[in-house]
């Protein structure tokens, strides 16, 4: 499966996708759409709408995870972030590709086990579960590969991708808590 994560911002926009076969994540691309503070804000959605519609077209994924929104205490700015995820889901429903959302604390609580989790945090774990060389750079590349892996971690907990069917009880108890989670036999 291939996955296509999104992590929104009207400066910046993060991607990132990543090739699993249920057991072994693989990284196929991963980046910031850049936009200038120059550019005026409609325009800036319109590069955020092109820069991914040809990315999803280039990569051709089964599924596209983007980033939820969270409360801001600015709404300004939760306004501005909320323009941007619309006009990435535009681009995700033009291509006809299935679209999941998580929030900030899922993402995070997935990929370190803590859902209040640094940037830092997150980018050194997906290093790692990627089997990376070194950190993907910048935080929106990272966070953008967060919200796939995450994609892929929740569809192995429900048995989908390649994972194992569960069995026995314990295994289909809802894993909250890296302490609860035991391997299906």
């Amino acid at each position: 499966m291939k996955v296509f994560g999104i992590d929104p911002g009207s400066a910046r926009t993060g991607y990132g996708c990543v090739q699993s076969d249920g057991t072994r994540h693989r990284l196929i691309a991963c980046g910031a759409i850049a936009i200038r503070a120059s550019n005026a804000f409609p325009e800036k959605l319109k590069i955020i709408h092109v820069e991914l519609a040809a990315l999803i077209a280039r990569h051709q994924p089964d599924c596209i995870a983007i980033e939820n929104l969270f409360h801001a205490v600015n709404a300004r700015s939760a306004l501005k972030l909320g323009h941007a995820r619309g006009v990435a889901m535009l681009a995700a429903v033009e291509a006809g590709i299935p679209i999941v959302e998580y929030t900030p604390a899922e993402v995070k609580q997935s990929i370190v086990g803590y859902g209040r989790a640094e940037k830092a945090q997150v980018q050194s774990m997906i290093q790692l579960l990627l089997g990376l060389s070194a950190p993907p750079s910048p935080f929106d590349a990272s966070d953008a590969l967060a919200v796939a892996v995450c994609h892929l971690h929740k569809m192995n907990l429900r048995g989908v991708a390649g994972a194992p069917p569960r069995t026995n009880k314990s295994a289909t108890r809802a894993t909250n808590s890296w302490r609860a989670f035991r391997l299906p036999r």
